[in-house]
């Protein structure tokens, strides 16, 4: 099973130098994009691939890309931003490739930026991501060196500017609007859309906004062929994705897979199944913001698709496992506080309604419930639903809400007939 992005990740988790990353076949794809295709074919070609974006949605990225307006003459700058805010409970499969092979990634961002004509780049990264700061600069220092970045990139007249941003952390930044926002220096805030950013984005300049993971795989597109990377999926989708498990499994941890394998692979095969003593209750498939699966869905496969058809999202790929020891009101308690305090604020519902369900919530879990309480949430998930807010924000928060009300409604209602959470007794 080939495994593009983190093959070469040295077992230690040090970094591979732009040396180690050459040796492999590193910036082999900047070259052949730079010496070989036109910027329209680079962008066919990461068309073709079936890539979809790594960070939650699964927007195509080549058709992303390719709504970026041609030239205007006017000589303002373009822009290229890699999403590195990584802050999806459970998720950490950036990091992991930030760490391991930034070059993997800065080499992704200086050819999108010649498919899109960008001629500024930004790494916009969470701040706790400390460790990955000092080696995206490594990275991109050694790059410059190289003669990969900067003006006049292997003697073509292409060139562009890499910049890492730090930013002060905040789920909201996730949203790309709300990161263009920041990286302003304004209140990370969502945008009204349209325009969207690749028309009018940082600066009112053409701006493509995509994942650090989807980033990470464009070199080996361009290298080998949309054909090849196609041919890595079990699925409609393109490629491989980084997959991870977290809650009481015998083995947590995050692996570089085949798109398409199946929740109960993932879980059984890779993360080894339940630790000893606990049974499996549910799973979030896509991290805090997806809806719950239970056992009836082990046989999903992890795209998609298919996760839509089974009434979740595939988010960021990354499962939190839900045992029969852990207390699914006490879970959603926590996911629904956590959404709480990361609402921007900008619009009434989600401002004022997150904290409203969060305190409703915590309430079932303390044991001070009341009956009517279900109903109230069960009208909440659908007034802070899709189209009711001014982003995904607080949709986002009724998904594990709304799924644990249908899947572990018998919880709920023990909770608020006996006046105590019964699991705090184990």
């Amino acid at each position: 099973m080939e495994r593009p992005l983190t093959g070469r990740i040295k077992p230690d988790g040090e970094p591979l130098s732009i040396k180690e990353y050459r040796k492999g076949g590193g910036y082999e794809g900047l070259r052949k994009a730079v010496k070989e295709m036109t910027p329209s074919q680079v962008l066919e070609e990461v068309k073709a691939s079936s890539l979809r974006g790594r960070g939650g949605a699964g927007f195509p990225t080549g058709l992303k890309w390719s709504v970026t307006p041609a030239d205007d003459g006017t000589g303002g700058h373009r822009y290229f931003i890699s999403n590195s805010d990584e802050m999806e409970p459970g998720a950490f499969k950036d990091r992991i490739l930030m760490e391991g092979n930034p070059h993997q990634l800065i080499e992704g961002m200086i050819i999108g930026s010649y498919a899109t004509g960008a001629d500024r780049a930004y790494v916009f990264l969470r701040w706790e991501y400390g460790e990955s700061a000092r080696r995206l600069r490594r990275a991109v220092s050694e790059a410059y060196e190289a003669g990969f970045a900067g003006k006049h990139i292997l003697g073509s007249d292409f060139s562009v500017d890499l910049y890492l941003h730090v930013s002060a952390g905040r789920y909201i930044c996730g949203e790309e609007t709300a990161l263009l926002n920041a990286l302003e220096g304004k209140r990370a805030i969502p945008r009204s859309k349209p325009p969207f950013p690749q028309v009018a984005g940082l600066w009112g300049r053409p701006t493509i906004v995509n994942n650090a993971e989807t980033l990470s795989n464009v070199s080996h597109i361009i290298r080998n062929g949309a054909e090849w990377y196609r041919g890595l999926s079990r699925c409609r989708d393109g490629g491989t994705k980084m997959y991870g498990v977290s809650g009481r499994v015998k083995k947590p941890g995050a692996w570089e897979l085949p798109m398409g394998i199946t929740i109960r692979e993932l879980f059984e095969e890779y993360a080894g199944g339940m630790g000893d003593g606990f049974r499996f209750k549910g799973m979030l498939p896509g991290g805090g913001s997806t809806d719950f699966l239970v056992e009836e869905h082990l046989e999903t496969m992890m795209d998609f698709d298919s996760m839509q058809k089974a009434g979740s999202r595939l988010g960021t790929g990354t499962m939190v496992i839900l045992d029969d020891k852990t207390c699914p009101v006490g879970m959603v308690a926590n996911l629904e506080r956590f959404f709480a305090r990361e609402s921007c604020g900008w619009c009434t519902p989600c401002r004022e309604g997150l904290p409203w369900v969060a305190e409703i919530v915590k309430a079932i879990e303390d044991g001070s419930g009341r009956e009517d309480d279900l109903t109230l949430l069960e009208e909440q998930t659908k007034l802070l639903g899709p189209g009711r807010t001014f982003c995904a924000h607080a949709p986002g928060a009724m998904e594990p809400l709304q799924s644990a009300l249908k899947y572990f409604r018998a919880d709920f209602e023990t909770h608020i007939r006996e006046g105590r959470c019964p699991y705090k007794a184990q």
